[in-house]
């Protein structure tokens, strides 16, 4: 069997201030950003790939994601990091983006074990929630080998 990630929900507080954050510093698009202003969409996306995004699900729904079969006590809960993998020259221009934006970052860290294999830098930061990303290169650029 083969899988793909689809999606992975992120608990924010307030998903339109979330999605301009993934939007202006990441340059991700969101998706459902209007529909969600208009009450007609219960949270707002971030689109990673073309079949990947990120669901920045405001915290009180959760006590809704909680009462699934199995789930109780699951929903709420900050993950411990979600990591994201860009070519070299985005790496560079991300890093310098949060840095002058006044984000705080982690220093690089070296020849880190990813799905890919080692990336020779990542360095972590966090969104307005606390939601930890760790960001990524790897020696042979980005590629969509699915």
């Amino acid at each position: 069997m083969r899988y793909q990630l689809d999606h992975v929900v992120v608990w924010v507080a307030d998903p339109v201030r979330s999605a301009a954050f993934y939007r202006d510093v990441l340059g991700l698009e969101p998706v459902r950003l209007a529909e969600y202003r208009d009450g007609l969409a219960p949270f707002v996306s971030v689109r990673l790939t073309a079949g990947t995004i990120l669901d920045l699900t405001p915290l009180a729904v959760a006590p809704q994601l909680d009462a699934g079969p199995g789930a109780a006590g699951s929903a709420g809960h900050r993950i411990n990091h979600i990591c994201l993998a860009t070519g070299a020259e985005d790496f560079e221009a991300l890093h310098a983006r949060l840095t002058a934006g006044g984000h705080p970052v982690t220093p690089y860290r070296e020849n880190s074990f990813g799905a890919r294999g080692i990336a020779p830098r990542t360095f972590y930061f966090a969104d307005p929630d606390g939601n930890v990303l760790e960001i990524r290169h790897y020696a042979d650029g980005l590629s969509e080998d699915l």
